[in-house]
């Protein structure tokens, strides 16, 4: 890997051979757990849409022009239903996740609801009621596979929470990278009150995002919180009062996505690989995945680039290679 890093998967290889390499060295303390892989709605001006997926009304996926190019836009738009998860959703946003994924024109994904009030209410209990045990397993390990695959995104991702949050529906922005939500919004992991546990990552992304205590404490109390609350345990980023569009979370996020177009964005991708892997393991072991990480950008032209830019001083012309 020289010019491209492609979708990191050579890199990914060396980061698993740098842990290992790590593993084995006599310095190396005992770690918790071994390497696992880390980890659209109208603009607010009312313009800056390239394209929309067509016939896919229930997911909407829309590609940012003009000033916010490389920014992609995920809207549920399940009115009727509160944004639930049913198959169908979970297909399409399968299908959505692996486009982008391969995509390198994608900078950064926003996930948000085209439904105010409403983030996502969690599974789809309608469905869920005519379903089979066996189809209800394999449903949840559809939808903890597909929430994976969000993680596992190589860019940067943003949930936009503008109202109710619940179930799968924070499992969803649990596995985005940043969380921002209006101080209105209601989150919480309730399934619990259905005699069930989160099945789509909750039992895991909550606790490395606010505390084991905490979560144990949220999700056996099935305990809903507020913006304000959710931001004072560390459960979101940022929170932001309601405007009356109710898509103030929307924006926040936007303008968060805004910071990260002018950063070079194979360094992005890299510093996310590096961190979801690292977070995983011990700090020597962590250290030798940074290394090897920092050791890919170095062939980089963006590298040059942004040498040649501070040398200039100008601002950098980044093409991702």
């Amino acid at each position: 890997m020289a010019a491209s890093l492609g979708g990191l998967g050579l890199l990914q290889g060396r980061v698993r051979l740098a842990a290992a390499a790590a593993a084995s060295s006599p310095l190396r303390r005992p770690g918790p757990r071994g390497l696992v892989r880390g980890g659209a709605a109208c603009s607010p001006t009312g313009k800056g849409y390239s394209s929309e997926a067509k016939g896919e009304e229930e997911l909407r996926v829309r590609y940012l022009d003009e000033e916010n190019q490389g920014i992609v836009v995920l809207g549920l738009n399940r009115s009727r239903a509160k944004n639930a998860l049913n198959k169908n959703l979970i297909k399409m946003m399968s299908k959505a996740v692996d486009a982008l994924k391969s995509d390198k024109k994608v900078r950064t994904v926003i996930f948000r609801s085209e439904v105010p009030g409403i983030f996502c209410a969690g599974a789809d209990l309608q469905e869920r009621a005519k379903m089979h045990s066996s189809e209800v397993s394999s449903f949840v390990s559809k939808a903890r596979a597909t929430i994976n695959e969000m993680a596992n995104l190589p860019v940067p991702t943003i949930a936009a929470i503008d109202g109710t949050a619940l179930g799968g529906g924070l499992e969803l922005a649990l596995a985005c990278d940043i969380r921002v939500a209006a101080s209105s919004a209601k989150m919480g992991l309730v399934e619990t009150k259905l005699a069930i546990i989160p099945g789509a990552g909750g039992t895991q992304r909550l606790p490395r995002t606010i505390g084991v205590s905490l979560a144990k404490e949220l999700i056996f109390s099935a305990r809903i919180v507020d913006g304000e609350e959710a931001k004072s345990i560390g459960l979101i980023s940022h929170v932001v009062e309601q405007n009356e569009s109710g898509d103030a979370a929307y924006r926040r996020a936007l303008a968060l996505a805004q910071e990260f177009l002018p950063q070079g964005p194979l360094a992005i991708r890299v510093a996310k690989l590096a961190i979801n892997q690292g977070m995983e393991v011990d700090l020597v072991t962590g250290l030798a995945i940074e290394e090897a990480c920092y050791a890919q950008t170095i062939p980089t032209k963006d590298r040059i680039e942004g040498l040649l830019a501070f040398k200039e001083k100008r601002p950098p012309r980044y093409k991702g290679e």
